[in-house]
């Protein structure tokens, strides 16, 4: 069977690439503006892909193909397509026919969290000898993959919120049935596709209404709008978190060499004491809801503590990319400002006395919105030195709707930062290596390859050693 993909160096289409490949088809895809680690990691798998778009990359003519969310109706790949009738559909359905077939699902959906939390359940699960399958958006460093097939009962899925395809604007994880299900937040993003909160809300509600009877959701009971919709919907629920009334709780959280420890307490008695070698509150309570899940499962604390020291995290959640000089270089996916805020939180508590250099580029399709423009001006606030670029593609933006980087600086200095704005990559790269100095923290923030500013900066700073 030969299976096109369209879009396939997204995370998810790349994932599904490497799922179709190993279970034995022809896999071919095209896609724009590749970049690694999707790029490399197709080309590790030995699948051509096409660079741009057009009717010449359905030649011969494919068996199905998979229309990834990045596609628009006006695609010339897409229109030849629909032109020549061939048999199509979406990434969701693919997974549910190729992966998820007659196993159980396990979905964990949120606007922050999700990526993480889904390749911890995924390696815990692993470890305990389940053989999972799992698709998650990145690259989880415990199998250098974001799938696994596997043969065992449970498949891991990361639930998308974004819209499934262009002839199909419902969420993703509508197409999942999980027997247990994950919602790690809920707040405004998409703007491209959500109109505003209550229109992300309602996605969510449809997330909560496919679970199966008999399932349960482990949600984030520390966020009142969480709460309050998983109360509403009325699903089977058990709420994690910080706070005294979760059913599942993280307490004496204290920092250690290469992450954190803390104690569950389950419904407020002792439920185990575990380290994460993560960074950061957040990744507590990711660690927290996939503990959770493995408890739902059966699975005792004392046999997961060996399997949660040894989770190796995800590429691009702040992911160390060396020291040089003396300067410290990670990389993370953040870009909404919630997940800026809680990022800049997660270092300024592991380097308490270094300086904190953060280089940002709001990249996503909200990001280039004004919504954001005064979250932004507050989720700086642990970070000593920044330095700000332009967001690529504004032309995409209405005229009286886009993200004002200038605007964001000039915000920040406002409130005694030192700040900077960049209208390319380049000039940035080169403010960054004049300000740099042994001791610093760089922290580079961008869901995108942000003009391979990491390559360049690691190889300058190289350079001097």
């Amino acid at each position: 069977m030969n299976i096109h993909l369209l879009g396939i160096c997204g995370s998810g289409m790349a994932a599904l690439a490497g799922i179709l490949k190993e279970q034995g088809r022809r896999v071919t895809g095209s896609d724009e503006h590749a970049y690694p680690p999707m790029s490399t990691f197709l080309e590790g798998l030995g699948i051509p892909v096409q660079n741009g778009y057009g009717p010449r990359n359905l030649d011969p003519a494919p068996d199905l193909v998979v229309v990834g969310n990045v596609i628009r109706r006006e695609n010339p790949e897409a229109q030849a397509m629909l032109a020549r009738n061939l048999p199509h559909i979406s990434l969701p359905e693919a997974l549910n026919r190729f992966l998820v077939d007659n196993r159980q699902s396990i979905v964990v959906a949120g606007t922050h969290g999700k990526t993480t939390t889904t390749a911890l359940i995924s390696w815990l699960l692993y470890a305990r000898g389940h053989d999972p399958g799992f698709m998650v958006g990145g690259i989880a460093r415990n199998f250098q993959s974001n799938y696994r097939t596997g043969r065992g009962p449970y498949v891991v899925l990361e639930g998308d919120e974004y819209d499934t395809a262009f002839f199909d604007k419902r969420p993703k994880f509508v197409h999942f049935r999980p027997r247990l299900g994950v919602l790690t937040s809920i707040e405004f993003d998409h703007a491209d596709i959500y109109r505003d909160l209550n229109h992300v809300i309602q996605a969510f509600e449809s997330f909560l209404g496919r679970v199966q009877p008999g399932g349960r959701v482990l949600a984030w009971g520390d966020a009142p709008l969480v709460k309050e919709v998983c109360l509403r919907n009325g699903a089977p629920v058990s709420f994690y978190g910080l706070g005294p009334n979760a059913h599942w709780q993280a307490a004496l959280i204290a920092p250690a060499s290469g992450g954190m420890r803390f104690t569950v307490l389950m419904d407020g008695e002792p439920w185990g004491d575990f380290f994460l070698p993560l960074l950061g509150a957040h990744n507590i309570l990711n660690a927290l809801a996939a503990l959770g899940v493995m408890a739902e499962l059966g699975e005792q604390p004392q046999h997961l503590k060996e399997a949660l020291a040894e989770f190796q995290g995800v590429k691009r959640r702040l992911e160390p990319a060396g020291e040089f000089r003396g300067i410290l270089v990670l990389e993370d996916f953040a870009h909404h400002p919630t997940a800026v805020a809680v990022t800049l939180e997660a270092v300024r508590q592991a380097y308490p006395e270094r300086r904190i250099v953060a280089a940002f580029e709001p990249r996503t399709n909200t990001s280039r919105r004004r919504i954001f423009q005064e979250p932004y001006a507050q989720a700086f606030k642990n970070a000593d030195l920044i330095l700000v670029r332009e967001p690529p593609d504004l032309w995409k933006a209405p005229p009286e709707d886009r993200f004002s980087s200038e605007k964001l600086v000039q915000d920040l200095k406002a409130q005694g930062k030192i700040a900077f704005y960049f209208p390319d990559t380049h000039r940035l790269l080169e403010a960054l290596l004049s300000r740099l100095q042994p001791g610093d923290i760089a922290l580079i923030m961008s869901n995108g390859d942000f003009d391979h500013l990491l390559p360049r900066l690691r190889q300058a700073l190289g350079e001097g050693e």
